[in-house]
């Protein structure tokens, strides 16, 4: 569990500082998650509501990090008597979060509730290496 907490306060590369710097605050520019450790189960949580998850949502893996793509696409329209008004609002934003090492695609679930999507997988749990031992140094 401590290689975990550990990696999870540490695993945030040098891309995800300069997407932050660049993209600002992420409510106007992009997806907002909310990461959590539960038991042995990483769960990203990804703010994205108003969206069909079916058509304007893709979770997929990139380069050992779980990628978020959606697509918003929304139209307003008001008719009176004698004016209209319409309006679009639509984007598409991408969002990257650092996986552990040795996740398994297959082992990733997602569901979609009430605008949040939430993405879950299983933490492979390191090997135990062996205490180190000293190794004896003999003269000639």
């Amino acid at each position: 569990m401590a290689d975990l907490m550990k990696w999870f306060d540490t695993r945030r590369s040098p891309m995800d500082v300069l997407e932050r710097l660049f993209e600002g605050d992420t409510s106007a520019s992009g997806i907002r998650v909310e990461e959590s450790v539960e038991g042995n189960t990483l769960v990203v949580r990804a703010d994205v509501p108003g969206v069909d998850p079916d058509k304007d949502i893709s979770v997929s893996i990139v380069d050992g990090s779980l990628e978020i793509k959606a697509e918003r696409r929304e139209k307003s329209e008001q008719k009176d008597k004698n004016s209209y008004r319409s309006e679009f609002r639509y984007g598409s934003f991408v969002r990257r979060v650092a996986l552990p090492e040795g996740v398994k695609q297959d082992d990733i679930t997602a569901s979609y509730k009430d605008g949040v999507l939430e993405v879950r997988t299983p933490v492979p749990t390191k090997t135990e290496q062996p205490p180190g031992k000293k190794i004896e140094i003999s003269r000639d």
